[in-house]
């Protein structure tokens, strides 16, 4: 869970989120579940933001059934797909969902 003092405190990483989700044609419910996912998982250090906003908007797609690739999330969030790739299934755990074992 979050404080609302953490979504002003990372206004500017929400923005990006959801400029992304845009890109990818993600609807409503994504965005939200994704902001939701990144704002549960902040990290401390900026230069790790990027990677977990990108995890969470590949997680947060997966969630309301809107999946894209990897790749393509990697591409809207400007990440290796292998960021994307080593944080998602973590998100999604300890949000509670149990992530697919593909």
């Amino acid at each position: 869970m979050y404080r609302a003092s953490d979504h002003v405190d990372n206004e500017e990483w929400v923005a990006e989120l959801d400029r992304a989700a845009d890109r990818l044609g993600l609807g409503s419910r994504a965005k939200t579940t994704a902001t939701d996912l990144f704002l549960s998982h902040v990290p401390e250090k900026e230069r790790s933001k990027r990677a977990v906003a990108a995890a969470s908007l590949y997680a947060g797609a997966l969630v309301a059934g809107e999946e894209r690739s990897q790749s393509a999330v990697a591409d809207a969030m400007d990440v290796a797909r292998l960021s994307v790739h080593n944080r998602w299934k973590g998100i999604l755990a300890d949000a509670g969902f149990e992530p697919p074992e593909w």
